[in-house]
């Protein structure tokens, strides 16, 4: 959606950029995925139409500011995952309600299955990314925000032992940004989970150097303020790299790959089967609300 609420007059540099930026939107669009100002910057300083630093970051926002009110860029395009609205949704009647029901019903995929798996990403800015990847395998993933805190970590690893004490192996799978803090999150992690009794299979998926070998994302300087850089710069030298730069269907052929050889194929099938019959009865039941509403009328029912 582009609406002009304030005119504005762009030069040419201005005006390609942006149409850079709206080339970015749409190959996110296409894909399923919303994007975050985070990752449009990505893109474009990956292929090296801007610089990596903290000013273009910035200027590129005051552009994509200027785009939006003067009605060149997507309103709906960009969103910022830390502001929403929040409230209970309604229905107009019950044969709404079952329509919205059946329209979302599922089953969850993994109660049969052997292992309990759950993809943990450090940044929130991602989750909607890595939620969208995750619900397509029906997949829980956790947004750490950093360093988790304490009560949620305490959450977790109850959440985690409640899968165990039922049988179950369970599984996390870690991405976070290549970078003093981010490389020393998975060690708090797996050390804060089993002290609080909880022992999950860990895999650090993402950011690794492998990784950064392969698909070159734009460096920044490790930040120096950090208590954790001696340590970094010592094994991996002056350069780190955010998850963000990695395009979604990279993160989500690595989510998939890792996440795969754990499902038992024949007991996804059982469920998936209950699931689409479940649903068929329930379409049934809104189609023929009347009937049944009339049926249960004559019994008394109101």
């Amino acid at each position: 959606m582009k609406i002009e609420y304030v005119p504005k007059r762009f030069r040419a540099e201005s005006l390609q950029m942006i149409e850079r930026v709206n080339q970015v939107i749409e190959e996110y669009q296409e894909k399923g995925y919303d994007l975050t100002l985070r990752q449009v910057y990505y893109q474009l300083v990956a292929t090296d139409l801007i610089p990596n630093s903290e000013r273009s970051y910035k200027n590129l926002g005051t552009l994509i500011n200027d785009g939006r009110l003067a009605g060149v860029i997507d309103w709906n395009s960009i969103i910022d995952r830390t502001r929403s609205i929040r409230g209970l949704r309604s229905d107009e009647n019950p044969q709404d309600a079952i329509r919205r029901a059946f329209a979302h019903y599922r089953l969850d995929k993994w109660k049969n299955q052997p292992y309990h798996i759950e993809v943990w990403v450090e940044k929130d800015a991602l989750a909607g990314v890595i939620g969208s990847i995750c619900n397509d395998i029906d997949v829980d993933y956790f947004s750490c925000r950093g360093y988790t805190s304490q009560s949620e970590m305490w959450r977790a690893a109850r959440r985690l032992m409640y899968y165990e004490q039922k049988g179950k192996e369970t599984v996390i799978l870690h991405l976070g940004d290549h970078d003093p803090s981010g490389i020393d999150m998975s060690r708090d992690i797996i050390e804060r989970l089993n002290l609080f009794g909880a022992s999950p299979e860990f895999k650090r998926l993402a950011l690794n150097m492998d990784q950064i070998e392969t698909y070159n994302p734009p460096p920044n300087p490790a930040k120096l303020s950090d208590s954790r850089a001696k340590g970094y710069i010592s094994q991996y030298g002056h350069s780190s790299w955010e998850l963000d730069a990695l395009k979604p269907e990279v993160l989500k052929a690595l989510i998939n790959d890792n996440v795969d050889p754990y499902i038992d194929q024949d007991l996804l099938q059982e469920t998936k089967f209950q699931e689409k019959e479940d649903i068929s009865l329930m379409d049934d039941l809104q189609i023929n609300w009347e009937e049944v509403q009339e049926f249960l009328e004559e019994r008394g029912y109101e």
